[in-house]
């Protein structure tokens, strides 16, 4: 962590971020913070884990809907099995955390932002709430679309295929692969947030992912086929233009927060 504060510190400055004086921080100051911060987050979703588990069952029945739908369409028992007799509380539980995980998700954000924030320059701290917005609703945003597009079309397609036999489809493995898609989806939409990041400490920028654009198309073609349920392109396609329209805006908000950017154009504007 100590590394990250001195590549802060170390970034080009100009006016009267030059004159400013970054907090220094010891090794164990740092851990210090980071116990603090992890401790309120624990709380935080602890609460939330709370207080969704009075609403599991109304949770899990959004999630199952895809699958009922599914089976539904092509004349199948829209029911799902268990294997095991603890296997529904530890479904529920399962459910209860990670709804508390999302509930929790603006305290956890905060935290993360304040265990960053003293490698920041004032200017920077500006960007708490902005951050804060567009973590939560670009996360939002790819749950949405995976639960709306991508995974009612791979049911649709992996049931339709399989309709000869008689499906028995567990809770666990169907919660699992929700979350994988649904979560995996909701964390790939956050590619611009980790971009802001990355070349706000001057670790890439707009010009080096513009050279490389041919390999990040490979990689999220990559990334696509891992995640999508099916095996299709059609499929795989869906997933990946959503990546690529994401990677295209992180190339903006690289050029946009870049320390040598941000210098060029204050330059310009004082000449």
């Amino acid at each position: 962590m100590s590394e990250i504060t001195s590549r802060f510190s170390s970034r080009p400055t100009s006016g009267s971020e030059s004159e400013e004086t970054m907090p220094a921080m010891s090794f164990l100051q740092h851990l210090e913070e980071l116990r603090k911060r992890l401790f309120y987050s624990i709380i935080a979703i602890g609460v939330g884990m709370g207080a969704c588990w009075g609403y599991h069952e109304r949770i899990f029945g959004i999630m199952q809907r895809p699958i009922m739908d599914a089976l539904h369409k092509n004349g199948l028992s829209d029911k799902l099995v268990y294997l095991n007799p603890t296997e529904p509380f530890n479904l529920y539980l399962k459910i209860a955390l990670v709804a508390g995980v999302f509930v929790a998700s603006p305290v956890v954000l905060y935290q993360v932002w304040m265990f960053i924030s003293p490698g920041l320059y004032r200017n920077e701290k500006q960007y708490v709430f902005p951050f804060m917005f567009s973590t939560i609703a670009l996360f939002i945003g790819g749950g949405f679309f995976g639960y709306k597009l991508v995974y009612p079309f791979a049911l649709d397609f992996l049931i339709g295929f399989g309709k000869q036999f008689q499906p028995m489809i567990t809770i666990g493995e169907y919660t699992n692969l929700f979350l994988t898609v649904i979560l995996g989806l909701g964390l790939i939409f956050e590619m611009p947030i980790l971009i802001f990041f990355l070349a706000l400490m001057g670790v890439v920028s707009a010009g080096w992912m513009w050279r490389n654009i041919r390999y990040a198309v490979l990689a999220i073609f990559v990334i696509a086929g891992v995640i999508t349920p099916t095996s299709d392109i059609l499929n795989m396609c869906i997933l990946a233009a959503p990546m690529l329209g994401l990677y295209v805006i992180s190339i903006a908000i690289a050029w946009f927060v870049h320390p040598n950017q941000r210098k060029a154009r204050e330059a310009r504007r004082a000449g």
